[in-house]
This record gives structure tokens, C-alpha cells and sequence, in this order.
């Protein structure tokens, strides 16, 4: 491994404060123990998702993997629950006692990129893999925004920028090293000589974090330097059928092109682009693998299947851009290590909930209904998202994971700021995307948990996966945690 990053958070100190009650000391850790009132406490506590905040009796900040061995043997020892923090982006389960382990100290990123890959430890954000990887021309298949922790979205599966051509992040995990809720270190592969160690490979790399603590994980990168990528905002006003004309374009793109739809109404404040303010918006959300950047610029040299590819993904992109009617395009060819500008989404932390739902189609009815359900009339804000998947996410993997309802083709999306952000309580929120999210019914095969931010019932948790997965899911955590000691961001629950 060469080419090596060691950023740290600067947002807390390393230094232990305070002095910890009898019988919760922490002999020896690297980073520092933080009780309710101490410095940094809330800091770490505190998510990007404010809508559901830790409330632990101490909090790990972690900077090396024996710190996070260290907070879970004390959670064992002492039958209290465990949870890991990194941005805090997905969170819905909150501690409420018990231990957290902040591991925002563990960032190290190392790539070879000889061999395409990088080791990416547990507390480091896409922007952390990006800052290393992007100089050698590679890519991680990371997601719209580089500031999410890069461990927590690939256990959750990863629908990223490059997912129709490369599939989810899960698939091209090679190994992860994991501290179990018995305090030991594992180091789990497809190969492991332990058959529950396979296991847990499997369960990890879709099935979420539940049953341990991720420390690090080995990902495959990809030979991607450059995309053509940006959004398209239109006015829905005027073209009211944009979700059907992005539903039709998308029957016909190729797996180079990974698109998305952001339906919100933009405030009419300053700072808003002055040709959004005040308008019912679609941002038509496109990012393009287009293979060799440079021979697409120069128009010179051999021409591969990828760059190929790239360059219909491209003019199928122009066909787009020349049915709707557009207020702003910020489409360009851009350097992988800016992709967040894609989506652009909101970089402070706010409160908010959100349901999500896989779909085998599109119904066109359906998508007829959306823009008046979330637009200017809506009760409360909302954001609707759709998400175009086929492609290489429909496509087996050579090692199998936990990853549910690969042959959906969409993902819809409804999110909706909470109190304190807004006005908006819980209640008004889930009766409106319940509302939102009625149409697609018939066309649902289950949640997607890594875009649902809220309580969920049981039936909806176990409805991101299939009966059988769900069932192996359970068998494991009930054989590798059955206490339960690491807290479960989606509680998964028997049959």
C-alpha cells in the first residue's frame, strides 16, 4: 500500500477530560473519554441528522482500533448498549445510555493503486477516500455526497454515481475488519477459515452494521477520473410532465449513465439561485462514466468500448437536455474528486425523516401524482427523489451479500425537515409520505433502509430484504449478539 492520509477531525480534542465515574474507567485509550458536560461530549454526539440525537452516559472518541475494543468490552462487561458514530447522516435509532464510540479519529485511507484498491478506515468520509485515490485516476463507488462516512453507506449497499455501470459499493468489498460484541478483532473475507466469519462478510456488505463495529474496510476501485456529470433544473410549472419524460429517457440510456430526480420548491430567499427562487423544481440529477475523458476532449486516439459507451451515455444526455425546458444546467465534464457537486445537496446538519421504497417500474400514473402531492400545496415541505438503478446494481455479484431487491429498476424517495428545523412534527411527516408513497404501491418490493431516516415498523424493516435473507440476518445476530449490546440503526426483527 502506498500514498497514505491520516486526517483527523478537528472539531474535538484528543486529550481525555473529566474524570469518569467508578467502575467506567478506560485504561490506556489513544483517544479520550468524554462524560455528559465535558468538552467535546455534545460535539460527538450530535450528527448530521438532528432529528434524533445519542444521549449515551460516555462517549469513545476513538484513534485506534484498540479504543473501539476497549468501549465494547466495557459495554459488555457492564450490559450496556454500544453504537458507532461516524457523520450521523442516516441515523434513527438513538443511544439513550450505554456507550458511543465516535470514531471521526479514524480516517486513514491507504490505495494501491497498482492493485486498484484502498483500505478505508471506519471513521473516514468519502472525501477522505477521494483526497487519495483521485491523483492515481481511480474512483471508489461512493454516493451524491462525499461528506457521508464511507464505511456505514457501503454496509448499507451503496447506490452510487457509477452504480448502473458498476454496480452497489457493497459488491466490491474485499474484506472488513470488525470488532464483535465479545471485544475481538475479526478480519472477515469471502475465504475466512471461520465459517461464522463468512457469515458475517456476507451480512456486512448489504445487510448493515448490526452485530458489530467496523473498523476498516478493503474496497476494489475503478479506473474512472473524470465524469460528465450535473443536474438540470426545470420548472415544474411549465412542464408538468417532467418525471414521464425522465422516466421514458431513462428506458433508453446506457449503464454509463446514472441518473436521479430531486423534486422541491426553493424558497424565495437570498442565497437561491434567482432563477429558482420561489419555483416548484425538478433537478434532474445525471452523472455520465465516461471512460477516456481525455480522447472524448481531444478527439484523438483509440477509441475503447467504455469510451464508446461514454459518448452515447453523453448524446443520450443531450436528448435530455433538449426535452425539457431548462433554468439553470450545470453539466460539465468535471474530475471524479468534485462529484458532490452533482446532486449538490445541503451541507449543514438539519433534523428530518424519510421513507424510501424499491420498485420493480415507474407506474406513469403514479409519477402523474407526485409533483402535486410534494409541491407548493403540500401540508408540510418535502423533497421527493427518484433514483434510475438497473443496470449493473440488477447484476450478481461474484460473492453474494445481503443486499435486497437487486432486480428493482427505481427507487422513489419522500424527506421532510422536523422539528427543530421546522414546524413540522413526526406525525404530520409520516402521514404525508405514507400519502406520498401510496401510488407506488403496487409496484413496491420493499423499503430501502439507507434512505429511510425515521421510525419504521417491523414489517418495513424486514421488507428491505427477502423472507430468506431477513431469516439469515437474525440467525446471525442472534448467534454473534444475543443480547443485542450494539444498538441496530434498523432493528431487524424475527418472523
Amino acid at each position: 500500500m502506498t500514498n497514505t492520509t491520516d486526517s483527523t477531525s478537528s472539531s474535538y480534542d484528543t486529550a481525555s477530560s473529566g474524570t469518569a465515574p467508578s467502575g467506567t474507567a478506560f485504561p490506556d485509550l489513544d483517544g479520550a473519554l468524554r462524560l455528559p458536560g465535558d468538552d467535546g461530549f455534545e460535539a460527538a454526539c450530535a450528527g448530521y441528522q438532528r432529528a434524533t440525537v445519542h444521549r449515551p452516559g460516555c462517549v469513545v472518541s476513538a484513534r485506534s482500533t484498540a479504543d473501539v475494543r476497549a468501549a465494547v468490552n466495557h459495554a459488555a462487561a457492564h450490559g450496556l448498549h454500544v453504537s458507532a458514530q461516524v457523520s450521523g447522516h442516516g441515523l434513527t435509532t438513538a443511544l439513550d445510555g450505554g456507550v458511543l464510540v465516535d470514531l471521526r479519529g479514524l480516517t486513514r485511507v491507504e490505495v494501491d493503486p497498482a492493485g486498484r484498491t484502498a483500505r478505508v478506515e471506519g471513521g473516514a468520509t468519502w472525501q477522505h477516500v477521494l483526497d487519495v485515490v483521485t491523483p492515481h485516476g481511480l474512483a471508489p463507488l461512493s454516493g451524491s455526497s462525499p461528506r457521508v462516512g464511507a464505511v456505514p453507506y457501503t454496509l448499507g449497499g451503496g447506490v452510487g454515481l457509477l452504480g448502473r455501470r458498476y454496480g452497489y459499493a457493497a459488491d466490491h468489498v474485499r474484506a472488513l475488519e470488525v470488532v464483535t460484541p465479545d471485544g475481538a478483532l475479526r478480519r472477515v473475507t469471502s475465504t475466512s477459515e471461520s465459517a461464522l466469519e463468512r457469515e458475517l462478510f456476507w451480512a456486512l456488505r448489504g445487510g448493515g452494521a448490526g452485530g458489530g463495529v467496523v473498523t476498516a474496510m478493503e474496497i476494489d476501485l475503478v479506473e474512472v477520473s473524470e465524469v460528465y456529470g450535473g443536474s438540470l433544473y426545470v420548472d415544474v410549472a411549465a412542464a408538468g410532465d417532467v418525471l414521464e419524460r425522465w422516466r421514458r429517457w431513462t428506458t433508453s440510456v446506457p449503464n454509463e449513465v446514472t441518473s436521479g430526480v430531486a423534486m422541491l420548491v426553493f424558497p424565495d430567499v437570498p442565497g437561491v439561485p434567482a432563477a429558482l427562487r420561489g419555483r416548484h423544481v425538478a433537478q434532474l440529477q445525471i452523472c455520465v462514466a465516461t471512460g477516456g475523458a481525455e480522447g472524448l476532449r481531444s478527439g484523438t486516439g483509440a477509441r475503447g468500448g467504455d469510451e464508446l459507451r461514454g459518448i452515447e451515455g453523453m448524446r443520450s444526455v443531450e436528448r435530455l437536455r433538449e426535452a425539457v425546458p431548462v433554468l439553470r444546467d450545470t453539466l460539465c465534464t468535471r474530475p471524479f474528486s468534485d462529484s458532490g457537486a452533482i446532486f449538490d445537496e445541503p451541507d449543514q446538519p438539519h433534523a428530518y425523516r424519510s421513507r424510501a421504497a424499491m420498485l420493480r417500474s415507474l407506474d406513469p400514473g403514479a409519477l402523474a401524482r407526485l409533483p402535486a402531492a410534494v409541491g407548493p400545496a403540500a401540508p408540510v415541505m418535502c423533497v421527493a427523489g427518484l433514483r434510475h438503478l438497473g443496470g449493473a446494481f440488477a447484476r450478481s455479484p461474484r460473492v453474494a451479500g445481503a443486499i435486497g431487491h437487486r432486480e428493482a429498476n427505481y427507487l422513489v424517495s419522500v424527506l421532510s425537515p422536523v422539528a427543530p428545523t421546522s414546524e413540522a412534527t413526526d406525525a404530520e411527516v409520516a402521514a404525508l409520505h405514507a400519502d406520498v408513497l401510496t401510488p407506488f404501491a403496487s409496484e413496491t418490493l420493499g423499503a430501502n433502509l439507507s434512505f429511510s431516516f425515521g421510525p419504521s415498523t417491523p414489517d418495513e424493516v424486514r421488507s428491505a430484504f427477502t423472507p430468506a435473507t431477513a431469516d439469515r440476518l437474525v440467525r446471525l445476530r442472534e448467534r454473534i449478539d444475543p443480547s443485542g449490546a450494539v444498538l441496530a440503526n434498523h432493528t431487524l426483527p424475527t418472523r
